[in-house]
């Protein structure tokens, strides 16, 4: 039996990409540095805002002050424009709503920095509680590694057999399966399903209401 359904959250949850190509690109063009197109993003997210900001930068990331310039400069940007384009995916609204209302408990895990998940939530989701929210934390490593997940089933009681986690790459895949819980690829995202059948997805929901169906 399902008791709890874990979300990756950009890609999955939210539409998030042109707020944050529009901030990286903010930030590039400050110091005339090459920009990049909303889909090139889909490739540069995923691991967190400082591999973001590693991938995006033209060869000078051993440059440790330039780069800790250049990543506050994107996050200050990205704080106050986060929810400026930014959109639920069709049918997540519901999807929420309808575990909640079974008695599921839902939880986020994500390599966005835990900070920007609370206005985040409380603009995109005001009927929904959440039953956890997790982020990048100091001192806590990133997605694939596990512990976000462990951190999770700690939280809600609740044990890998009895959990589901929807994400949209290869690295969501990945932590589940170190984890012991089930992946499910999500195909309305940022990554080819290739590259979550590559990382070991087997099971594919085309819009969030399919989950449904495997419950």
């Amino acid at each position: 039996m399902i008791r709890l359904v874990i979300f990756d959250l950009d890609g999955t949850l939210l539409n998030t990409l042109q707020d944050l190509a529009d901030s990286a690109n903010y930030m590039l063009e400050k110091h005339h540095f090459p920009t990049y197109t909303a889909d090139a993003y889909k490739y540069f997210v995923g691991n967190g805002m400082p591999k973001l900001i590693e991938r995006i930068l033209p060869g000078v990331f051993p440059d440790k002050a330039l780069f800790d310039t250049c990543l506050k400069e994107f996050l200050d940007h990205y704080t106050i424009h986060m929810s400026d384009k930014t959109v639920p995916y069709d049918g997540i609204s519901e999807l929420t709503r309808e575990l909640k209302q079974r008695g599921i408990q839902i939880a986020v895990a994500t390599n966005k920095v835990q900070e920007a998940l609370p206005e985040l939530f409380a603009t995109f989701f005001p009927e929904v509680t959440f039953d956890v929210l997790l982020g990048q934390r100091p001192g806590i490593p990133v997605k694939p590694d596990p512990q976000v997940i462990y951190d999770i089933l700690e939280a809600t009681h609740c044990t890998p057999e009895e959990t589901l986690y929807l994400g949209d790459t290869g690295v969501d895949i990945q932590t589940s399966l170190a984890a012991g819980v089930t992946p499910i690829g999500v195909l309305w995202g940022y990554r080819p399903r290739s590259e979550m059948e590559a990382a070991g997805a087997t099971r594919f929901i085309e819009h969030p209401l399919d989950l449904l169906n495997l419950l």
